[in-house]
């Protein structure tokens, strides 16, 4: 089978990668910015109506949903889109027993960098400073200093 797949007379033929390091052979690069989050919620099947439904919404959006060793204490992990998901999902199921973990995961969300703002900018030259801060939830300083840094490059 490896002389089928290496000497085939196909007009494109398969052909492996030669890399010179280890980390071209993965078929999917993780970004080294993305940061995984690790959110403690006490007393979370107390607190909360109908928790196995919202163990399955919060496990399918792919972050994990763990049990602190035999205690009564929960914990999520996950990166900020995953909990991003979470919270518009929570939110269209209208439970109020369930807004405190809104509350919770919002508090959590990442600030942006100048670097990061300044990409935003580059990337997409015709936003304006109302859209950079709505989308960032940046101040309005960070982003004139954003903007002002891409102007004098």
């Amino acid at each position: 089978m490896y002389d089928k797949l290496f000497n085939s007379s196909s007009p494109t033929p398969f052909k492996p990668r030669q890399t010179t390091d280890n980390f071209d052979t993965l078929l999917v690069r993780f970004p080294t910015h993305v940061r995984m989050l690790d959110i403690q919620l006490n007393s979370f099947v107390r607190r909360v109506e109908r928790a196995d439904k919202l163990k399955a919404l919060i496990k399918s959006s792919g972050a994990q949903l763990n049990r602190k060793g035999r205690s009564r204490h929960w914990r999520i992990q996950g990166d900020w889109s995953q909990l991003e998901l979470i919270i518009q999902q929570i939110q269209q199921y209208d439970e109020p027993s369930w807004q405190w973990i809104v509350e919770k995961l919002r508090c959590h969300k990442p600030k942006s960098s100048l670097e990061g703002l300044v990409s935003i900018v580059k990337h997409n030259p015709t936003i304006t400073l109302q859209q950079l801060i709505a989308q960032t939830d940046c101040t309005l300083v960070e982003a004139r200093k954003a903007f002002d840094e891409v102007a004098w490059d």
